[in-house]
């Protein structure tokens, strides 16, 4: 779970904090023990502040274990500097929190802070209620989850493999601005290291992956020129190769340019990016890797938001088609779609049960295995972080993944591309919207309803929140 730091502001006047400090220590324990119980890991200074100095020392305290959210409690009238003071010395995601009681005016004091805070830009949420309410415990989760999501980003390296893909704007961002905003630092690699430790990696890899497929997989179409066992091997090689990158270099998620050069001359990277997101591979269970097909810096930047809040793998794919006789999209691109989606279960053979492996289509002249599956359904959240005129933008739309009968689910695939992963998606926006102001053609989504978390994400890290069909 979640690192949760905990402070208490009171009272300045000594005559007052001697009737209401002992109210504050109540409401502080009961938060503690909450989360504590909720299985977090809390880091707390159980004295109320009641003086600048104590609130220089109980926030440096609470700051040097780097929490994932620091909640400051305002169970009684406040001196509003206490948490200005207190809110500069914590650098991470911040929330005030009132325990509502008619005797003791917390309310007031948090919207003097909160007032205080938004004067000097210092971004922070707040959150009131009785910590023994399900609801508000759980909106205090809710941002911790957050938190812990925007503080993971802070000191990681994402591995972009090879450059843009293909004149796309919209995969590329500025080194300054990842390393300003978000705290994440950018290695350039070239695919010509992929394809160098690929042909060195050890054939016995290569034959024990291909054979672990043949095994697990619905079927392996071979055709004897775009998709043969040889072929296949190579694509096993380049994930494992991957696996050695991201392990070597210190990666914590990557994207592979692909095309055209490993397409047109090596292999389709298809398998190494859905295997690389997600949770098992032939040795077993692993740690999903968020790895963007066409080297997408913001759509893997948005997966490792939405992964890190949702514990899951995340989808990424085109938005390829609009069936509007069945309000349906169909969500299709050839890489990263991981086929834990397929029946998103916990035991990979009845996912990969799902899934078929096809000769690569005419984009890929190199060859290989497209991953081809279509999504389970189920409530889905899709998001995508964006610029609008240089500023970034979450855009994010609830919905979920629909299932039709055999022969319509065959249908709509072949009315696209077939060999490739497939997800049906009905989205809470009109097409409208979607078509008309939507700024990517690669959208992503996690079960579940995490629009709370992708609210507050925004929030900490000053980004537009864009909720379409709202």
């Amino acid at each position: 779970m979640t690192h949760v730091g905990l402070v208490t502001v009171s009272d300045g006047r000594p005559s007052v904090g001697s009737y209401v400090n002992g109210f504050a220590q109540d409401v502080h324990r009961r938060i503690a023990e909450a989360l504590h119980r909720s299985g977090h890991r809390v880091t707390e200074v159980p004295a109320p502040i009641t003086s600048n100095t104590e609130a220089v020392s109980a926030a440096r305290q609470v700051n040097d274990a780097r929490p994932d959210l620091t909640v400051v409690s305002l169970p009684v009238w406040a001196f509003p500097q206490f948490t200005m003071i207190a809110a500069r010395e914590i650098e991470g995601p911040l929330v005030l929190f009132s325990n509502v009681h008619p005797e003791y005016p917390g309310m007031v004091g948090m919207l003097a802070a909160g007032g205080a805070l938004d004067q000097v830009g210092r971004a922070h949420s707040r959150v009131w209620g009785d910590i023994s309410d399900e609801s508000v415990l759980g909106r205090i989760q809710s941002l911790a989850r957050a938190g812990a999501a925007v503080r993971g980003l802070r000191g990681s390296t994402f591995g972009r493999i090879g450059g843009r893909s293909m004149g796309m704007y919209t995969a590329v961002a500025n080194a300054d601005d990842w390393i300003t905003k978000f705290g994440v630092d950018i290695e350039e690699i070239d695919q010509l290291e992929l394809v160098r430790r690929a042909d060195a990696v050890s054939p016995e890899i290569g034959r024990h992956g291909r054979e672990w497929l043949e095994r697990h997989t619905r079927s392996v179409n071979y055709d004897g020129a775009r998709l043969t066992p040889e072929l296949l091997e190579r694509q096993v090689r380049l994930y494992h190769a991957m696996r050695e990158l991201i392990d070597e270099w210190h990666l914590d998620f990557c994207g592979i340019k692909a095309q055209p050069e490993l397409t047109d001359s090596y292999c389709t990277p298809d398998v190494a990016e859905a295997l690389l997101n997600d949770p098992y591979d032939w040795d077993g269970g692993k740690q999903p890797v968020v790895c963007s097909t066409e080297a997408d810096m913001d759509g893997a930047l948005t997966m490792q938001l939405m992964r890190e809040v949702s514990a899951t793998p995340v989808l990424f794919a085109d938005i390829r088609h609009y069936h509007d006789d069945l309000d349906v999209w169909d969500l299709c691109n050839s890489g990263q779609h991981a086929t834990w989606f397929a029946a998103r279960s916990n035991d990979p053979t009845e996912n990969l049960s799902h899934v078929e492996l096809h000769p690569a289509e005419f984009y890929f002249p190199a060859g290989g295995a497209s991953v081809q599956h279509l999504a389970a359904e189920g409530e889905m959240t899709f998001a995508r972080l964006t610029r609008l005129d240089g500023r970034y933008r979450m855009q994010v739309v609830p919905g979920g993944f629909v299932n039709f009968d055999g022969d319509t689910n065959d249908r709509l695939m072949r009315a696209s591309t077939f060999t490739w992963p497939h997800a049906f998606a009905r989205l809470d926006a009109p097409a409208s919207e979607i078509l008309g102001r939507y700024g990517s053609n690669h959208i992503h989504a996690v079960p579940g309803d995490i629009v709370p978390e992708l609210r507050e994400i925004c929030r900490f890290l000053d980004i537009d929140f864009d909720l379409l069909g709202r």
